[in-house]
Parts: structure tokens; sequence; C-alpha cells
């Protein structure tokens, strides 16, 4: 998770990123639209909520590297075009 998505803090439409044990979390300057990002976490395989300000993932101690790489893929998609 932080190698993946530390480097977002960078981005403009970002506030915060915070990696507390298995969670990640990007904090966006302003509110996402649920229905949008949801649509396009979905089209990348990936189902995560969006919770106003906050994407956030809290994936399975059985992930492999594989899948986790295609959350934070989702995740880092929605980061660069919001």
């Amino acid at each position: 998770l932080q190698s993946e998505l530390f480097p977002l803090k960078k981005q403009k439409s970002v506030s915060d990123v915070r990696i507390i044990g298995a969670i990640g979390v990007i904090e966006f300057k302003s509110s996402l639209d649920m229905k949008l990002v949801q649509a396009k976490l979905i089209e990348n395989g990936v189902w995560l909520r969006p919770y106003g300000k906050l994407l956030y993932t809290m994936p399975p101690y059985v992930i492999n590297a594989e899948e986790l790489l295609t959350v934070t893929k989702a995740m880092r998609a929605i980061a660069h075009n919001f």
C-alpha cells in the first residue's frame, strides 16, 4: 500500500494519504461524486465505496500481490482523474 499510494500525496486533488496497518486511505481536497467514482472503480475491477472526501481500502490479509495491485491501481486512477 505504501509504495503505491504514498506518491499520490503529490496530486493536486489529494489532501493526504494515510496507511494504518492494512488500511489505505486517500483523502481528497473536495468531496467525491460517489456514483461516478464507484462506476470508475468497478470498470477497473474493484469494489470500493468512497465516503465524502475519502477513498479507502481494507484488503483482506489473504490478498495476493497481483490483487492488491489491482486495488491500488484503481485508486490511483481516481486520484489522477479527479
